[in-house]
């Protein structure tokens, strides 16, 4: 049985005969597999309709139920030019161009031949069960100065099966877009007036980015971290010290003059840290010192690869530097593992992938640091994890130049992986900025610094928790906690008491006074995902008793109101996930 990846980059060429049996003119660029499945781009007289897809689907398969072989030939790089360039095929004659070797391999299926190194499946029939899903923009070789060709996603597995739990996958996960939910929970908004890639937080987003602010900020303080604040930009010179300016200068936005001085908006919070360390002398006694920020950056991304909150120009991180002796290390990993595993915990991820980012052994003149640091820290960083008993990959040649480093993936609810906290050991900027402390023997000697971010950028974790919990957050994330319902007009006297007293034990309520007949209005909670909805007719007002209902449309009946009050504090005052 081939593999997955063999499956779907074949069933890519399939899709490429498919587009040329109704595009006899098509242009083709590149069609690999990935993660999910497959794309290849086109360059095409037209744009392609959902009709064309459903076309391009039924010709497939017909070319897969027809079982053609998948046949190899080589050709030297010139002959394959030439073959190429006869029929139009310009992208492919300039990949051929770029390519070093001097024979390369062709491979034809039915009527289309591509350039490919395989491998492919015996004949079409292998495939499996496929689906063509959505097409996209892309650039030529992702130059926004090239062609715009059509991109057309797909994907494929083994057996019918695997397609449709896929399928189904893909399903839930558009429920649970965050850029759906966000509108219709009236979280937030990226507003054409302020430009791509800029988000607006509205009330209810607001709520929810205040209560983990404030959770952050005090378990941060109870771990020992100080926080603090720093501009959002700094003068040209200090990116240049940093290296920002020579190997992150595309991602950073061009530099603002101010009374003869070149300035820029700060691409990362590092920087600014070790000046707060620097500006005065640091004894051994103080350290580690560990400062932390949700610190404002702002980033250059090109507006194709713009994603909701998820990829964003301006973004707040929650971010912290630890300056350290060399012999603390080891422990200051450990702690940090402590608290991520404590934020995931709290947020309700209880999985999660962990990665060693290490030096690539054959090249490790590209590093900075010592021969002896990078030993240190990555044995600080192994002794950490195996402290932790934390499963770990180890990936050796990823990482940066500047360091070794942690990598957490989360899963979410639906199995999808989230970038998670990353920590990172440097050994670059405290050489480039030269601090140190005064060791025990009156020397002065490097700290070792740590840069983390265990949330990493707020709208993208938000993001991922409104995917995670489809927009129904636990009680103490709710923006909305409970929502009153009168039943009537002459119950909303009592509805706004009950509001009030829920308030003083900092419950965040609404009371909907609507003249709306209660089944509508406990709809309307149940589709804002409120937690908790409390209909107040007569008979409560008259006993001082709520009737409760949960948004999974249970109704638990009548409540006296302060025993619903203690249980629903208590709920939102431990974090708990339960209702």
């Amino acid at each position: 049985m081939p593999d997955l990846e063999t499956i779907r980059h074949s069933a890519a060429h399939v899709m490429a005969e498919a587009v040329l049996s109704l595009f006899p003119d098509a242009k083709f660029g590149i069609g690999p597999s990935i993660e999910d499945g497959f794309y290849y781009d086109f360059d095409l007289s037209r744009p392609l309709t959902p009709e064309d897809l459903a076309e391009i689907e039924k010709r497939m398969a017909r070319i897969v139920e027809a079982g053609l072989p998948f046949q190899r030939r080589e050709m030297a790089r010139e002959e394959a030019r030439a073959f190429f360039a006869e029929r139009g095929q310009a992208y492919k004659v300039e990949l051929i161009d770029d390519l070093p070797d001097p024979v390369v391999s062709l491979y034809t299926q039915g009527n289309f031949t591509d350039l490919c190194r395989g491998p492919h499946v015996a004949n079409t029939r292998e495939i499996g069960a496929f689906k063509l899903l959505h097409t996209a923009g892309a650039y030529w070789r992702g130059d926004e100065h090239r062609p715009m060709l059509q991109r057309i996603y797909g994907t494929a597995f083994a057996s019918k099966d695997e397609l449709n739990a896929y399928l189904y996958r893909l399903e839930q996960a558009a429920l649970r877009d965050h850029r759906r939910l966000g509108k219709e929970l009236d979280l937030f908004s990226i507003e054409e007036e302020t430009g791509p890639g800029l988000v607006h937080w509205h009330p209810k987003g607001g709520v929810i980015r205040e209560t983990i602010e404030d959770f952050w900020r005090k378990e941060h303080r109870r771990r020992g971290y100080e926080v603090v604040y720093t501009p959002h930009i700094g003068r040209v010179e200090l990116w240049k010290t940093s290296g920002h300016w020579g190997w992150y200068r595309e991602n950073m936005y061009s530099p603002m003059e101010v009374e003869g001085q070149q300035y820029m908006l700060k691409p990362m919070n590092c920087p600014f840290h070790i000046l707060i360390y620097k500006s005065r002398l640091r004894s051994y006694r103080e350290l580690p010192i560990r400062l932390a920020e949700l610190g404002t950056v702002y980033r250059y991304e090109r507006s194709g690869v713009l994603h909701g909150l998820l990829r964003v120009r301006g973004f707040t991180q929650d971010d912290a530097h630890i300056f350290c002796r060399p012999d603390q290390l080891e422990d200051e990993l450990v702690r940090t593992i402590d608290l991520a595993q404590f934020l995931m915990q709290t947020f309700g991820y209880e999985h999660y992938d962990v990665e060693l980012s290490l030096r690539d052994p054959a090249n490790i003149e590209k590093y900075a640091g010592s021969e002896e640091g990078w030993q240190h820290a990555e044995s600080a960083l192994v002794g950490a994890l195996e402290r932790k008993s934390i499963p770990y990959a180890r990936q050796e040649g990823e990482a940066k130049f500047y360091g070794p480093a942690i990598d957490i993936k989360l899963r979410d609810a639906l199995g999808r992986a989230w970038q998670g906290p990353t920590i990172q050991v440097d050994f670059a900027l405290a050489e480039r900025f030269d601090i140190d402390y005064v060791a025990e023997d009156g020397t002065h000697r490097r700290p070792v610094m740590v840069h983390r971010a265990l949330l990493g950028s707020m709208e993208r974790f938000i993001g991922g928790l409104v995917e995670h919990y489809a927009g129904a957050f636990p009680p103490w994330l709710a923006p909305v906690q409970v929502v009153v319902l009168p039943i009537a007009d002459r119950h909303t006297e009592y509805a706004d008491k009950v509001a009030e007293q829920l308030r003083q034990r900092d419950l965040r309520v609404s009371v909907d006074a609507r003249r709306e007949n209660v089944n509508y209005k406990i709809r309307e909670a149940q589709l804002q995902k409120v937690p908790y909805m409390l209909i107040v007719g007569d008979r409560e007002a008259a006993a001082g008793t709520v009737s409760l209902r949960l948004r999974s449309g249970e109704n638990l009946g009548s409540k006296p109101l302060a025993d619903f009050a203690d249980r629903a504090a208590s709920l939102v005052a431990s974090r708990s996930m339960e209702l």
